[in-house]
């Protein structure tokens, strides 16, 4: 953390301000796998090998065979793991027809 990091007003979780922030944040990161859990609290893994995108105003979890989550990046609420290996992300999915899912997704580690 900089010393600009502490200076610097941080935004309100929660806020249009600060899901913009977090989405460009995480805006061009690998991601190892993609899991999501199922009703009976199983995680399930949904793809490997994949990224996390802006293109135009909708945030996108893809990996190479198809995209997991398409979202308005102003009803995405993410946050990052408290290990700093992956995030959590939660918003109506329009690939779903705009039921709301909660995805966690695990980046890429380079030494």
């Amino acid at each position: 953390m900089g010393l600009f990091d502490l200076i610097r007003r941080k935004s309100k979780p929660g806020s249009r301000a600060f899901r913009e922030e977090m989405a460009r944040r995480l805006d061009g990161r690998h991601i190892r796998y993609v899991t999501e859990r199922d009703e009976t609290g199983t995680e399930i893994v949904l793809g490997k090998n994949g990224s996390l995108a802006i293109k135009g105003d909708e945030f996108l979890v893809s990996v190479p065979e198809k995209t997991l989550m398409r979202a308005k990046i102003a009803d995405l609420d993410a946050w990052e793991l408290m290990s700093k290996d992956g995030v959590v992300i939660t918003a109506p999915d329009i690939e779903r027809d705009g039921a709301v899912h909660t995805l966690t997704a695990f980046y890429v580690y380079y030494r």
